[in-house]
């Protein structure tokens, strides 16, 4: 079927994208085989986003997007005919018709869209501690802190709990006379320090960094309700896929937060969702504008878990888009999982821009007919050099081709229509109000004012009594949890690797049963400690 059959230029297994000497499809099929936008400032990098996020809206797969400069919001609302738009689509054999796509805003500072959230635990000590920017010995305490959490069923929910936490593992230098009274935290202190040297000039270190966050916003970001990723994958009600769009103008100010919370999210997915192997389309696209600065100074340990979140997701039925300058700044192991390429023009004024052309030009596959470098650099403004994946997952040699006009508005949207929106929103009233439940900060301070017995940790997920506790030591047990890290047996790879994707079903089918606070608090601090993400929890290895 060619472009000119189809009323939008899409068919049912593939999006238009754009057209040359030959038209440029994007296979559905293979869409979750991942792909990468790159290009100058200005060459249209946010307009090809736009066109491939509304191809796969109508297909009925959902979108994730991040919006840097605002633009992409216009997917909201009805395209307008204008006369460069009309003259684009007539001299590709398109009736240009104006649409628009169901939109969902989110926003972590809560201003723009409905609010994000996540609680401390879900996010865990790795990707906190890249968040925070702490070295190896930092990272190790705060490690130490999640254990025994875990261990006397403290619940990390938001950075006050998390700030409790650390001042209560800190040594007790302090003398005390026959007379003093006992330590109140003693028994917290001593869990610590028996998974090694916890120090005061390191905890407060991790203080410190703590508040560069909550200065950033970060604030805002931990606590509950914690966001649903379920919502994310959505259809509206003529079958098509939902567009999220997570603002991100204000967020970007803080490039650790941005990076760092877009990645929690894809181990959030990874974790959550089940194996689907090859589909006809894919459940959910997730673009990643900006992705530089995914890997900016990022440590080889979670490198190492960056590919291989990228590697595997795909079977779950997710695709990754990374959207950045230039192919360089995505490291070769990650780029070489990245099939569906669009290069936008780039400019060469100094030799090492002229490096970065070379090396552009040297990830497409080669078109006899092109010379791809010095194309590169010819580019106009909407031009593109596209290479898709074929029909045996191999890539298309490399076309130049014009990018299709979208079909809804090209631009931000105004605040009247971003307030309409979110109004309407199918998720409006479940995020936008926070909640402070009894946590870790309450739990410390009651211990301290001698009102609250040391927790039981079998009562609340630890290794002692009560049915949760034995429950969670079972599994544990299973998934080599509750012994030290190090190599894991055979029983144990094979037992990780049957139940990683039920354990979730099967914790939060056992606190949904023993009552609501439960499986939000103590039940999925269980779930929580079994699979606390892919990047943070059992695959850190």
């Amino acid at each position: 079927m060619t472009a000119q059959d189809s009323k939008l230029g899409d068919t049912d297994d593939k999006i238009f994208v754009g057209k040359g000497d030959e038209q440029a499809w994007l296979t559905l099929a293979l869409a979750n085989r991942h792909g990468l936008v790159t290009g100058a400032t200005g060459t249209g990098k946010t307009v090809t986003l736009q066109v491939m996020a509304e191809g796969f809206a109508r297909a009925g797969v959902p979108v994730f997007a991040s919006d840097i400069k605002g633009d992409l919001s216009g997917i909201s609302e009805v395209g307008e005919a204008k006369d460069f738009i009309l003259k684009r689509a007539t001299e590709m054999g398109l009736t240009f018709q104006p649409d628009q796509f169901s939109t969902v805003f989110w926003d972590v500072f809560g201003e723009q869209g409905h609010p994000v959230r996540a609680t401390v635990t879900e996010m865990g000590p790795l990707l906190l501690a890249r968040m925070l920017d702490l070295n190896d010995v930092q990272e190790g305490v705060l490690n130490v802190a999640f254990r025994v959490a875990d261990d006397n069923g403290l619940v990390l929910i938001d950075m006050k709990d998390l700030r409790a936490l650390l001042d209560a593992i800190v040594p007790d230098s302090g003398k005390k006379g026959p007379d003093a009274a006992a330590d109140p935290l003693a028994e917290i202190r001593k869990a610590a320090q028996g998974f090694g040297n916890v120090t005061k000039a390191t905890v407060g270190t991790i203080q410190r960094q703590l508040l560069v966050l909550e200065n950033q916003g970060g604030t805002k970001f931990f606590g509950e309700p914690a966001l649903t990723l379920k919502d994310f994958m959505k259809t509206d009600r003529d079958g098509r896929g939902m567009v999220n769009i997570l603002v991100a103008d204000k967020l970007l100010q803080s490039p650790r937060l941005y990076a760092t919370f877009l990645l929690w999210m894809l181990s959030e997915l990874f974790e959550e969702l089940p194996e689907a192997g090859d589909l006809p389309k894919p459940k959910l696209v997730f673009f990643f504008d900006e992705a530089h600065l995914l890997f900016n100074d990022a440590p080889k340990a979670l490198m190492d878990k960056i590919e291989q979140v990228v590697r595997l997701i795909r079977s779950k039925g997710v695709g990754v888009y990374f959207v950045t300058q230039n192919p360089v700044d995505v490291p070769d192991r990650v780029l070489g999982q990245l099939g569906n390429r669009v290069q936008h023009a780039l400019r060469a004024f100094t030799p090492r821009d002229q490096k970065a052309v070379a090396a552009a030009a040297q990830t497409f596959r080669p078109n006899p007919k092109l010379d791809t470098a010095k194309v590169i650099m010819e580019l106009g403004k909407g031009e593109a050099l596209v290479s898709f994946l074929e029909g045996n997952g191999t890539p298309a040699m490399v076309e130049r081709v014009m990018i299709r006009p979208p079909s809804a508005r090209i631009g931000p949207i105004t605040p009247a229509e971003r307030k309409a929106i979110m109004d309407a929103s199918p998720v409006k009233g479940k995020y936008d109000t926070a909640v402070d439940d009894e946590s870790a900060y309450e739990m410390i301070q009651q211990r301290i004012a001698g009102t609250a017995a040391p927790a039981d940790p079998g009562a609340a997920g630890g290794e002692g009594g009560g049915i949760l506790g034995q429950i969670g030591s079972i599994v544990g047990t299973i998934f080599g949890t509750n012994v030290k890290r190090g190599r894991l047996s055979t029983g144990q790879v094979i037992a990780r690797d049957m139940t990683r994707s039920v354990t979730n079903q099967v914790i939060g089918g056992m606190a949904a049963n023993i009552g609501k606070s439960v499986a939000g608090k103590l039940g999925g601090s269980i779930g929580r400690t079994l699979v606390r993400g892919a990047l943070g929890g059992l695959l850190r290895r």
